[in-house]
């Protein structure tokens, strides 16, 4: 029963022993508890630092044992001092958790801007973000098909906020739909109330929360450099209407992809198209379109062909003249 107090099942013994034969000494309990005389004193000795049990003041060698109702009173008494104690410490250390970031990350929600640097700092910073979402987030996922493992990772937040009501939308690259892992998870999202779209290819890697704040890669070719925090008003309207600008014109992950137009085109090829008449490399269209390097140069081949195209400067007066692209 005293357990809970950390008394070891002997002091345990020794104290009820007391309590049923309180006139009793050490020589008494060692015979009729059958423990040893060292067993014996170092229970004491440990009921004695519980006030349990206290030196008779007329016989230093005898023992005066404390009666159950007074020694709970004691015992809570002593918890209650422990616990005051350890929440003193607690406030202590969040004091000072407080002033140390005060000294070395001096951010308030005033902050209009706000770098994040490196990964670590962004992953940081969108860990604590759902806690601050209250009604919708909208976001920008270039790059592909996502592994499973960020999959997974993503879909306990994902939940949480759904359930909570918040309004998620989504806009990944049109490649994705050829990842079954990815068109698992956006089926996944959309039967809990999320919405998925696809482009062809998207500005940047771009969160935005409750049109307060936005959240931007600082390099869109290499999200690992860092993030920018904005919670100008302008600057996160403007961001806000970009986005439904790009999701009007994407296509929803349950339809079918957008097939070719008249002239024989999908969206994903002409945006290729568009990206190489600029005098893009094949790499950065891979990048842009979210498809291996490979891929890349295969649909530029294609599209070479189809325009009857020897190079692709070529190609880009053929599109141009067939009002693909702009001249």
């Amino acid at each position: 029963m005293l357990d809970v107090l950390k008394v070891d099942a002997t002091a345990e013994v020794v104290y009820r022993g007391m309590l049923a034969h309180p006139q009793e000494g050490v020589a008494e309990l060692v015979r009729r508890l059958e423990l040893t005389e060292q067993e014996v004193r170092a229970a004491l000795d440990t009921l004695a630092e519980l006030a349990l049990v206290r030196h008779s003041p007329e016989d230093p060698q005898s023992f005066h044992v404390v009666e159950p109702h007074l020694a709970a009173e004691i015992l809570l008494a002593k918890e209650r001092a422990e616990l005051a104690a350890q929440q003193q410490r607690v406030q202590e250390v969040q004091a000072a958790a407080l002033q140390l970031k005060s000294e070395f990350i001096p951010e308030s929600p005033k902050d209009e801007v706000h770098r994040l640097t490196g990964v670590d700092s962004v992953r940081d910073y969108l860990a604590a973000l759902p806690d601050e979402v209250q009604e919708e987030l909208l976001t920008f996922a270039p790059g592909g098909a996502q592994t499973e493992a960020n999959l997974r990772s993503s879909r306990p937040i994902a939940d949480a906020l759904l359930a909570r009501g918040v309004r998620m939308r989504t806009v990944y690259l049109d490649s994705v739909r050829n990842d079954p892992p990815t068109v698992a998870h956006a089926d996944w999202l959309a039967e809990r109330g999320g919405r998925i779209r696809t482009a062809p290819s998207l500005p940047n890697r771009l969160i935005i929360c409750d049109k307060k704040i936005a959240i931007v890669a600082v390099d869109s070719d290499d999200t690992s450099a860092g993030a920018v925090v904005l919670r100008t008003a302008g600057v996160v309207s403007s961001l806000y209407a970009l986005f439904e600008n790009i999701w009007q014109t994407a296509q929803p992950m349950e339809e079918r992809a957008q097939p070719s137009d008249e002239q024989g085109l999908n969206p994903q090829q002409l945006e290729a198209l568009r990206l190489l008449s600029l005098g893009h490399t094949d790499d950065y269209v891979a990048a842009r379109l979210g498809v291996s390097g490979r891929t890349a140069r295969r649909i530029a081949t294609k599209l070479m062909s189809h325009l009857g195209a020897r190079s692709r400067f070529q190609a880009g007066l053929h599109a141009a003249a067939r009002g693909l692209i702009r001249p």
